[in-house]
Parts: structure tokens; sequence; C-alpha cells
């Protein structure tokens, strides 16, 4: 995006394809939760589907979205993907199940892992984000996480956390992290003090899995773990400002063949941004391609 479109986007409230403002009109027209006692909520988290069907008369608009792929690159059909990010320009993933865990350094258009730090088999690796010179990642039902050098890969420190990790990212200041249930809990290194937390509502209702997380000018974009939906998310107030419709992103087939390759669920989850060129990534677990994609208004609901 040049500057002059960069700041008509700005001025509209529209930025990388999605809206940040009210005003911004479509091109086709658990135990962990601490809610709140003052905020009325349902008992069972509800599937994003679910909850934008719910209440349709809710309020809260939501911006619906839908995509364009800008380019395809390869990716390791190897790698069950759990985080994906960006850090000076290198991209940078996780990778999960006990055994196969891994912090990889990736080189985007090969593809490949220009290096590779194994965890030990006892940890199954979630996500992970950059802040102020350090990786940290996640493990998933261990309660450990790593501190890593993004230069040499290797491991500096751990540190502790309870529930689940699920999904990591940052806002340049603190960490944010999902942990499968609907609340997302912001951390502050090097103490990794939970600070405040959010829960995650879509029409009301609380939303379950959030699953990988990106910073992407000022909200929350978390996969929606078994879901073909990614979500919009204020930081603030947890509540879901959009949703990304990624159906049909990885081809039948190709869906198909990873299936009877891996014997799994090869679900939509890894999201990278790199802010100094708006430019947006997504992949899966085990998917052949990682894409890049614009998103594209599909109305408000």
């Amino acid at each position: 995006m040049d500057g002059s479109l960069l700041r008509m986007a700005l001025a509209a409230g529209v930025i990388a394809g999605f809206c940040f403002t009210q005003a911004c009109t479509p091109a086709n027209s658990d135990p962990a939760d601490q809610t709140p006692t003052s905020v009325r909520m349902p008992e069972k988290p509800l599937g994003a589907t679910a909850a934008l069907h719910a209440n349709p008369a809710a309020d809260g608009n939501v911006h619906l979205y839908g995509y364009k792929i800008v380019a395809t690159y390869p990716h390791d059909e190897d790698a069950f993907t759990q985080g994906l990010f960006f850090h000076d320009g290198t991209l940078f993933e996780t990778t999960g199940l006990n055994g196969a865990s891994s912090l990889r350094r990736v080189d985007l258009v090969s593809g490949t892992a220009s290096a590779l730090l194994p965890l030990d088999d006892i940890y199954f690796g979630e996500g992970a984000a950059a802040l102020d010179g350090k990786i940290y990642s996640l493990t998933w039902r261990a309660g450990t996480g790593f501190i890593s050098d993004p230069q040499t890969l290797t491991q500096e420190g751990t540190f502790s956390y309870g529930g689940e990790g699920w999904g990591l990212t940052t806002d340049g200041a603190q960490l944010i992290m999902s942990d499968g249930t609907p609340r997302l809990r912001f951390l502050t290194p090097p103490t990794m003090t939970e600070d405040r937390a959010v829960i995650v509502t879509l029409k009301g209702q609380r939303i379950r899995n959030l699953n990988e997380l990106e910073w992407v000018r000022g909200r929350v974009l978390a996969n929606l773990w078994q879901e073909d939906w990614v979500a919009i998310i204020d930081p603030d107030t947890g509540t879901v400002t959009g949703l990304i419709d990624l159906s049909g992103l990885l081809p039948a087939e190709e869906a198909s063949r990873m299936r009877r390759k891996t014997g799994k669920d090869n679900v939509l989850n890894g999201i990278a941004y790199m802010p100094d060129e708006d430019r947006l990534f997504v992949t899966g677990k085990n998917w052949p391609n990682l894409y890049e994609i614009q998103l594209v208004a599909k109305g408000i609901q």
C-alpha cells in the first residue's frame, strides 16, 4: 500500500481490509473463566457461527470479511503449526505434538526452516511471540513457557502460568495469551504478572477455543480452533468487532490428502502480520501452503 492509499485508509478507518470504526461500510451491501459477576453471560461458550446467529438482534455490529489470495508460498507439511509471527522481517513458527514440537526460523520464499530448536518430548509446543528482543513461547498443559534468543534460537529461561497455553501475541508492551477459554490474559515480562484479562464475546455470547493470536493495528486476531473463522477482537473490551471467513482457503483435495497423510484434522491455524508492509499471512496445521491474503468486506451483521 503506497503512502497516499494508507493515509486514505487511515482516514476511513479501514486498515488491512477491515474496519475499525462503525462508520465503515461493506463493499457489498469453564473453570478458568474469570467472568465479572456484574456481566450476565451464558453458562457455556459457543462457537462463532452459533454465537453470530444466537441473537441476531443483539447490540453490536459485526463486520464480516472474505479474502483474496495475493500470493502462495510453500509450507512444511510436517509442521503442526501453533504460532506464526514476524520479527525484524523474519518469519518464525512454533509447532506442536509431543516429540515434534519446535521453534523455527523460516525462509518465507522456500518454506524451509533455516534454524530449528526442538523441544523435549514431554512438551507440546503452542503459540509464541517476540517482545523486547526475546521470543516467548508456550506449551499446552505443562504450565511452562520458554524464553529464547531470536538470533541463535537458544533457550535463555522459562516462565510459568496457570491453566493451558494456546496462543500468544504482543501489543508491543505486554504479551497477550489465550488458554482455550473465552479469556485473553495480558502478561508483563519479565515477571509474567497477569495484569488484566478480558472475556471475548460475540453478540453478547462468550466465544470458545480462542487459539493462535496476532496483533494487527490495534486489534487481536484469533484463530477459532476447528472453525474457518478468524475473530477480530477489541483488546480493551473483548468484543468481537469482525469475523474473517477463511473457508475454502485450503482446497478440498489438499485437505483430503492431508487427512490421509497425517490422520489428523489439519485445521486453520497460524496468522502472521508484517506491519511495515501491511501484509497478512495465514496457514494451517500441516498445510502445504502459506497464503498471503487481503480481506474483502462482505457485510455487517
